[in-house]
Formats: structure tokens, sequence, C-alpha cells
């Protein structure tokens, strides 16, 4: 299930709601899983915690090239070090969505989803038996709207125009808060579901006259059009989106050292953004084949949390799974689930006993 893309070379400038520069330039192996700057080559970094041999699970994970701690924990090969007898494998996902449908197809164990694709897979009718495990960022100017040139200045300008967004993403979830926000419901657009990768070519030959997306295709959509709104703009009215790390309930429950190993070098890589984010920068951008000068500029699109910040009462301790059901209410009111489930249903779907675990010592 691997999707193996390579990257055109492209350079961008962002305009608009203070979206930050980025470029894409140059190709590498997206494939990679050590950095050629690492002390331990191409057999990967030394494990950054401690060595548990005692693992021996397969896990297939899903990764997106979204610029986090995830991707620095692929290219070191940490958990590879960390878990010498454990049986790992990565897969390339385009979309949240993407990966949902793995879960429910049992081809995947573990994996990178945005919020608003988790919510809807512990919502019916989708009710995946899922659990979210971890933070991998808070979105914000990272995921944005961008008009063509000409197509007007402002969410209401849009009307019956075309706008792409991928359905059930985040950045769907923006979008209609946007138009909640300013009076407007889904209807006033004329939505186009299409993934990241598909928008590039319906941008170029101009069928669709905005769209809300991100990394890396929004800074190709920039050369050429105008950012009017971000996700930091709906969080501040309310309504935070985040990359969440998911897993399926099963394998949650019957791998906790695993889990908490898992955790342990997702904390040492956000730790890694914020302490060393030169170091940080380097690794991400092997695996997303842009350089390191416009990873940073990338990484000024999100906020990155470790697991004591994440511990505490505005995420894993309590508003967390209170996100979820105020995600699940709004996407109830657009006919993107059949209705909100328990708030039982969304408390379980939190996994925090790993993050305590990490937090506490």
């Amino acid at each position: 299930m691997t999707q193996s893309r390579s990257r055109t070379a492209r350079s961008a400038v962002l305009a608009g709601v203070g979206i930050a520069a980025l470029a894409l330039t140059g190709c590498v192996d997206d494939n990679r899983t050590s950095n050629p700057d690492s002390e331990q080559g191409a057999g990967g970094a030394e494990c950054p915690v401690e060595v548990n041999e005692d693992v021996e699970t397969a896990v297939r994970i899903a990764y997106q090239p979204i610029p986090n701690g995830d991707l620095i924990v692929r290219d070191h090969g940490w958990l590879e070090n960390c878990l010498p007898n454990a049986d790992i494998t990565w897969s390339k996902f385009a979309s949240g969505g993407e990966v949902i449908q793995a879960f429910g197809s049992g081809s995947v164990d573990l994996g990178l989803v945005g919020s608003s694709p988790a919510t809807k897979a512990v919502s019916p009718p989708v009710s995946v038996d899922m659990q979210v495990i971890w933070i991998h960022d808070v979105i914000g100017d990272a995921e944005s709207l961008v008009v063509q040139e000409g197509a007007g200045e402002t969410l209401a300008d849009l009307e019956g125009k075309k706008v792409a967004v991928p359905f059930a993403s985040t950045a769907h979830y923006s979008l209609l808060a946007a138009l909640e926000r300013e009076g407007m419901t889904a209807t006033d657009l004329d939505l186009i579901n299409l993934s990241p990768d598909a928008m590039l070519a319906a941008w170029e030959r101009q069928e669709i006259d905005a769209a809300w997306v991100w990394a890396p295709t929004l800074p190709v959509l920039v050369e050429t059009g105008t950012g009017i709104l971000s996700a930091k703009d709906t969080a501040e009215a309310g309504a935070p989106t985040f990359d969440l790390a998911g897993a399926t309930t099963e394998f949650v429950e019957t791998n906790p050292e695993f889990m908490q190993v898992w955790t342990a070098v997702q904390n040492e890589a956000v730790t890694m953004i914020k302490d060393d984010p030169e170091a940080a920068a380097a690794s991400i951008a092997v695996q997303l084949g842009i350089s390191p000068e416009e990873v940073t500029a990338q990484l000024g699109g999100y906020t990155y949390l470790d697991a004591a910040e994440q511990a505490g009462d505005d995420y894993f301790g309590g508003q967390l799974a209170q996100d979820l059901i105020n995600t699940a209410d709004f996407l109830v009111t657009q006919d993107e689930i059949d209705e909100v489930n328990t708030a039982e249903a969304y408390e379980a779907a939190i996994y925090r006993d790993s993050i305590d675990q990490i937090a506490g010592q």
C-alpha cells in the first residue's frame, strides 16, 4: 500500500493571513528512512530512549508528508533501532481519510490522521474501533484557503464558485467552520472533493476557483493564487484542528510496550523540533524532498506539543475528547456523519496511558 511520489521542483512565496514563505526545490527519494547527515549513516540514528528487545510485534504504520515529529522518527530509524525485534512497515498516504479507510479494511495498525477524520472514524456510520494516541501538531497557517487570481478576496466572494477540498479532512472542517462564521453554508459554494495531488492539475487548468489544503500542495497553489484564510483563523474562532496519531483499539490493547516506546520516540522528536530546529529541519527535509530552509518555513505553520503538554487539561487530560465532540457536532450539521456518538464513546477513543507514563518520567 506504500504510495511513493516524487516532488516537482518549485518555488513559492505565500501571501495573505501570515502564511509562512515556503518553497519546494529539489527532489530526493522520499522512501529513504535515514538521514545522510546522521552520525549513524545509513544504519539510522542511535535509539534516544531505552531499547526494548522483548517487543516482537508486527506493526503497519501509515504516515503522511506533513512536517512533524513522525517524519523525524521515520528518518532516523528510531523505532527500528529502539525495537530491534519488531517488524515495522511504513506506508505513505495522501490524507487522513485514506488512513481511516485503511483502518477499516484492516491494512494499517497505526497512523497519522487529522482531527476531523478521527472524529468521523469514531462516529456513526463509520464507527471504526480506534483510539487517538498522540497529537503530532496543532494546525495553524499550514492549512489555508487559496484563491485564483481574480476569483475574489473574501469567502463571500466565492459564492457559487468551485472550491476544492479533501472531504472529511481537517481542511474541510476548517472551511465549513469558516463558512458558518460568515453566515454561509456549504451549499453557497460549488464544493469539489479532491485529494491534494489532484488539486494541482485542476488548479493549473483553472477548473477550480479556490482550494483549502496543506503543504506540499499549498505552496504550489500560492505561486499564482492568494491565501485569504487559514486554520489559525478558525482555531481562534473556536474550531481548532490537529494532526493526530490513531491506532486500532486491538493493537493498542495488545501492544502496550510498543506503545510506550513509540510515544517516547515521538516525544524525543518534538523535543528536537523545539530545542534543535536545525537538526529537525534537516531530518524532515530528507523525508519531504525539500531543503532544510524550506522545512523551517513550514514548521512555523504548526504548534508542536511534548508529552507533558499533551497530558495537561487542554489536551489528553480532558479537552481533547471535548474537541472531538465539538467537531462531531459540526460534522453532523454538514451531513458528514449520521449522528454524534455518545460522550463516553469519544472519551473512550482517547488513549493516554503512554503519554502519562512518558510525561511522568
